[in-house]
């Protein structure tokens, strides 16, 4: 069985090779170790292999493994699971990024509630452009109205854009999918001066998703193996 950075080093290996068939720069594709359900022993084998971009689904979950991994003050912390309103305070409060705005109250609260003595709140779009009831996210109908009023937001920098494609979808419909959210992030990146984050692919689907353009994988089962239950 593989250890947690060896299997880092495995999926860095992917990222580099599929940016390279993508004629893409290297370095250009951000690896988000996604550490749901995985215990605080697992975060810190992966930051001590070199792993400093963390991702959690849960609020309170990823609160307590801030606060316990206090010692390692270089990790970059991004939300990435859905947001309540009574729990943007505290998001606000301990998150370098929220990935899951899908909504304007969401946005105001975040915010509103970013201590004056942190830095702006890294934010993206979540974009659900197929539809799916079961996730969260915006149209690409109510995409312009959500990028203009969160980039008037002073505490928050609007980032770019994240999606979770449809996991059953064909090869085919997967890769209009992809298209389509980087024809939407392209209309964007020019005109704002901090978008430059398509976050989009997983352990099963990073190459394809570096192919169509994406900044940021979102990698949880490839390092840690299969989410707890």
């Amino acid at each position: 069985m593989q250890t947690i950075a060896e299997r880092l080093k495995t999926t860095y290996a992917r990222i580099e090779q599929a940016t390279a068939q993508a004629n893409r720069p290297l370095k250009s594709v951000r690896l988000l170790a996604v550490s749901k359900t995985k215990p605080v022993s697992d975060i810190r084998l992966a930051y001590e292999a070199g792993q400093r971009l963390f991702g959690e689904n849960y609020i309170q979950e990823g609160v307590e493994k801030i606060q316990a991994l206090q010692d390692c003050d270089d990790i970059e912390w991004h939300m990435i699971g859905p947001i309540q309103s009574n729990k943007t305070r505290v998001v606000a409060a301990h998150f370098d990024w929220v990935q899951s705005v899908d909504r304007l109250k969401i946005a105001r609260r975040l915010h509103e509630q970013r201590p004056d003595n942190l830095a702006p709140l890294n934010v993206c779009i979540q974009l659900n452009l197929d539809d799916e009831a079961s996730k969260s996210g915006v149209s690409a109908e109510e995409l312009p109205a959500l990028i203009d009023q969160v980039s008037r937001f002073k505490r928050l920098r609007l980032r770019g854009l994240m999606a979770i494609p449809k996991a059953s979808a064909s090869s085919e419909e997967q890769q209009q999918t992809l298209a389509r959210l980087a024809e939407l992030f392209g209309q964007y990146h020019t005109k704002l001066s901090n978008f430059d984050t398509l976050s989009v692919g997983m352990s099963g689907d990073l190459e394809v998703a570096i192919a169509h353009g994406s900044h940021m994988v979102r990698v949880g089962t490839a390092i840690f193996g299969a989410r707890n239950s």
